[in-house]
Parts: C-alpha cells; sequence; structure tokens
C-alpha cells in the first residue's frame, strides 16, 4: 500500500538561483595627503568607527614650522598694509590743498592696494597651511568596519604617491553581485510577454541567500539594480540584490546562492520533496502507470520551494506520484493506493518510540 500525490497545474514562484559574490556598499581607500613620518595608528584594526574619527597621526613638525613662517610673513604684510593706508589718509587732504601733487596721492592709493592684496594672498597661504596641518590627523571618510593598517609607526608616508593607509567599507546594507546568461534573461521575458509568468514590475523582487555550506541567511533582501546591457566578454546581465547585515554575517568576498523570486508562473508543477529519488546520474520518481504498476520516471528538477521540488520536465498533469514506501517498491510491481481511511488510520498508529 503506497501513498500518493496527483500532479496538478499550480501557481509556483518562478525562482532563479544563481552565483554571487557579497560587495560592501561604500568602500573608502585612506590615504595620505600629505608627507610625513606616521606616529601613531589610532583605531584597532578590524572595528567599526565612526565618520570623522581620527586613524593616524603623521609627525606634524615640518608643517607647523611651515606654518609659522606663513604666519609671521602675514603680520608683516598687516604691518605695510596699514602703514600704506595711513599714508593715504594724510595724504588725501593735502591734494585738496595742493600741498602734494595727485601723482603723489594716486602712487600712495595703488601702494595701499598692493600692500592688502598681499595681505589676502598670504591668508589664503596660511588657509593653505592650516589645511595642510588638519591632514597630519587622519580621519575616516565615512562610518564602518575599518580593516588592517597599511602602514605601521615609523612609516614615511606620501602625498604626491596618495601612500594607502586603510580601508573603510559599509557592511549595512550589502550588495550581492550576479550574472545570468543572456539567454535566460531572453526566455524569463519572453515568458512574462506570453503571459506564462506573471510579474509586477511595481513590487519590489525578493531575493533569498544561501551560503556555501548550505545554510540560509535568515533575512531576506530585494534586487534593486538590473543592467540592460550584455558583457560581450561573458555573454551575461549584470544584476545587484540588497540586503541587510545588522550582524555583519554577510563578509565582503564571500561566495553565496541568490533565488530570486521573479514572478510567479501559472500553470507549473512541483511535487513533495520527499517523492524525489537524486542519485549520480539524475533524479527520478516512482509513479503509478495506467497497468498499476511502479514505473520510474526521469525528471528535470528546478530549485526547491520550500518543502517541494519545481519539476521543469518529465511529469505531466494527472500522473501518480507515490510518496512513501520508496525503499520497498520496485519497478513493475503491482501497487494499491491508500484509501483516505487509511492513510488516516496509519497517521494516528503511535511510533515506535511512544509505544516503548
Amino acid at each position: 500500500m503506497v501513498d500518493t500525490y496527483v500532479v496538478k497545474p499550480v501557481s509556483i514562484p518562478n525562482i532563479i538561483e544563481l552565483p554571487g559574490r557579497i560587495e560592501a556598499v561604500r568602500v573608502a581607500e585612506v590615504r595620505a595627503r600629505v608627507n610625513g613620518i606616521v606616529q601613531r595608528r589610532l583605531y584597532r584594526e578590524g572595528t567599526d568607527v565612526s565618520k570623522g574619527q581620527p586613524l593616524f597621526r603623521i609627525d606634524p613638525s615640518e608643517l607647523q614650522a611651515t606654518r609659522a613662517q606663513v604666519k609671521a610673513s602675514l603680520e608683516r604684510a598687516q604691518a605695510t598694509a596699514a602703514n600704506a593706508r595711513a599714508v593715504v589718509n594724510r595724504y588725501k587732504p593735502l591734494v585738496a590743498e595742493q600741498a602734494i601733487s595727485r601723482q603723489e596721492y594716486d602712487a600712495a592709493v595703488a601702494a595701499s592696494r598692493e600692500a592688502s592684496a598681499s595681505v589676502a594672498q598670504i591668508k589664503a597661504e596660511l588657509a593653505a597651511a592650516d589645511l595642510q596641518l588638519g591632514y597630519t590627523n587622519v580621519r575616516a571618510p565615512i562610518r564602518g568596519r575599518a580593516r588592517r593598517a597599511e602602514v605601521t609607526e615609523g612609516a614615511l608616508v606620501s602625498a604626491a604617491e596618495a601612500t594607502l593607509l586603510t580601508r573603510i567599507e559599509q557592511l549595512n546594507p550589502v550588495y550581492v553581485n550576479l550574472s545570468q546568461s543572456s539567454s535566460e534573461v531572453m526566455a524569463v521575458r519572453r515568458a512574462v510577454d506570453e503571459g506564462l509568468i506573471e510579474f509586477d514590475e511595481r513590487q519590489k523582487t525578493r531575493v533569498e541567500l544561501s551560503f556555501e555550506d548550505g545554510s540560509i541567511y535568515p533575512i531576506e533582501g530585494f534586487l534593486d539594480f538590473f543592467d540592460f546591457s550584455v558583457d560581450e566578454n561573458t555573454g551575461t546581465v549584470s544584476l545587484r540584490a540588497e540586503f541587510p547585515n545588522p550582524g555583519s554575517n554577510l563578509l565582503p568576498g564571500e561566495f553565496v546562492r541568490a533565488k530570486i523570486y521573479l514572478g510567479e508562473i501559472k500553470n507549473g508543477i512541483e511535487i513533495p520533496q520527499r517523492a524525489v529519488q537524486l542519485s549520480e546520474t539524475g533524479a527520478s520518481v516512482l509513479i503509478i502507470d495506467s497497468e498499476g504498476k511502479a514505473a520510474v520516471r526521469s525528471v528535470d528538477l528546478g530549485p526547491l520551494d520550500g518543502d517541494k521540488w519545481i519539476i521543469k520536465s518529465g511529469l505531466s498533469v494527472g500522473d501518480k506520484v507515490i510518496i512513501s514506501n520508496l525503499q520497498k517498491i520496485r519497478p513493475g510491481a503491482a501497487v494499491k493506493i491508500l484509501t483516505k481511511e487509511q492513510r488516516g488510520r496509519e497517521n494516528k498508529q503511535p511510533s515506535s518510540k511512544s509505544q516503548r
């Protein structure tokens, strides 16, 4: 006696399985913007840092000396400008009395303007010196996870070479980069156009992740980017999903598998997972043929939908798939189907464990 599942057309999710790689949403390369010797590393490697947090301290002595020189030049220029303005103020009434020539007065005004311009120029140089001095405290440009330091205390860094100090990655959320062959993309589009797949473009396309060991990531993501061009080298189309990552369990560069739920197939076929037998040659099921005997039927499996396999081909509507006592049945043997009453009695029987 066996239990069976009668194949019938059902609405099933259109699941596309693709391999992918985790990528940080934002990556900032922290580089030196001044020349100098690294005095201290101010953060712990591999920890989260906030935007603006000091990461490295570069020896500021040389830049402090340069700033002091510019400051002295500014004070000298301000004194010269003040004296030039005083000369103009003295000359102004004398011009009206014709005590001095107009040419002398114009020369004094020109000298005053030149002195004021010199003050403005040196103020700009002082602001630049302050900016350079501020770069000796290397700060985080973004919030995220700071990786290991690329330099140690005592290392000479260069602004011209933009010496790399460390990298910061934002890990919540993260991206998953995927690629799908252009032929598969065209097949999905054709099925949508023909009405075989129902797809609402206004809704977010949800995505599930599984790790290399087969474990499932518990938080769903969604498809946030679909490239409309085909890579001429690989013949694939790029897709990208975004996933929340509050526990930082998804790491950049990690290999994952993604299930993309892209609409629903109207008249699909799926059967209980326990009905499918897997071997090195493929997947198969036992069905009851027209003579009431067990027969092996090879099937082309799609992805798992919960506790059921999606069947791409190999079964037709109305087929009776055997889902119990699979190890005891041999192909060609006559089988009987459990009635509802017999099935109910079997479900009510206590297990051998409870009887003990």
